[in-house]
């Protein structure tokens, strides 16, 4: 029977975002769901304040109805997608980005739902919490400064990460090509920027939800290393297998490569689907 491929999208973003994969993989005979986590899609804020004209000040401080949505939603929320995809057959469980911390907070509770994860240059915690690894050697590369230039709110006054994609500040512009899709064309890039959404909540979870041996550790799991992400370098994938690896040395990740900024797997995402197809038919 053939599997299903449950896509989790990864902050800022939405199921919209796989809308070219999902008609890769179509084309390739694959059946895919792409999941809005809580919050996302159809049910996030775009405050009045982020249309044009903008009004930073008021954009600063308009509420947003991500506040106050945790990681346990999120995992919840697939959760019960998986329920019942999964009366349908195998389950390939795919997280992107920081999708990947809800992906392992699924297989934490609910390993009997997923028969595969696959971890596109995704978070997969092991030693610490996500925020924690931002300070670690292998995010030296990251100039968190290209992204710092779009916040939009301060976190604390709005209970929940704000970005402003909107902006037309060339500097801050140029900072997130860079950071996401410096191997896109500039059309490319602020067509994938207007697919986003100025909301994320603020919740990655704790040491709780870090990956466990018991749950996680038991399933087959392939780790997507994109060669060229500045957002997510590679050598902290890398550090993210080894650990995950060095939890479970018998079940250890299948690693395969994509030549591919953060985002650029989406846009151009004919060699992902070959990737992903054949993982799936595994």
């Amino acid at each position: 029977m053939n599997p299903t491929l449950v896509l989790v999208h990864g902050a800022f973003a939405n199921s919209f975002s796989f809308a070219p994969l999902q008609a890769e993989l179509a084309l390739r005979g694959l059946r895919s769901l792409a999941v809005d986590l809580p919050g996302h899609g159809f049910a996030a804020t775009f405050p009045v304040e982020y249309q044009a004209p903008q009004d930073l000040a008021g954009l600063a401080t308009a509420p947003g109805a991500i506040k106050g949505v945790t990681l346990a939603d999120n995992a919840a929320h697939v959760i019960g997608v998986l329920e019942r995809v999964r009366e349908h057959g195998p389950v390939v469980l795919v997280g992107h980005s920081r999708g990947g911390v809800t992906v392992t907070a699924v297989a934490n509770a609910r390993p009997d739902l997923v028969d595969r994860l696959v971890y596109v240059s995704a978070w997969a915690p092991v030693d610490l919490d996500v925020g924690d690894y931002y300070a670690e050697p292998e995010m030296a590369s990251f100039d968190p400064a290209a992204v710092a230039g779009a916040a939009a709110a301060n976190p604390a006054d709005v209970g929940l990460l704000r970005c402003n994609f909107r902006t037309a500040d060339p500097d801050v512009l140029a900072g997130l090509k860079a950071a996401f899709l410096a191997d896109g064309t500039d059309d490319e890039f602020r067509t994938f920027l207007n697919s986003f959404q100025p909301d994320e909540n603020l919740d990655v979870g704790t040491s709780d939800d870090r990956a466990q041996a018991a749950t996680w550790g038991t399933l087959p799991r392939t780790f997507v290393r994109l060669t060229h992400d500045a957002s997510m370098p590679l050598a902290m994938q890398d550090r993210m297998i080894r650990e995950g690896d060095a939890l479970t040395p018998d079940n250890p990740y299948d690693v395969r490569d994509l030549s591919s900024s953060h985002l650029g797997w989406l846009v151009h995402p004919a060699p992902a689907a070959d990737l992903l197809a054949e993982v799936a038919s595994r």
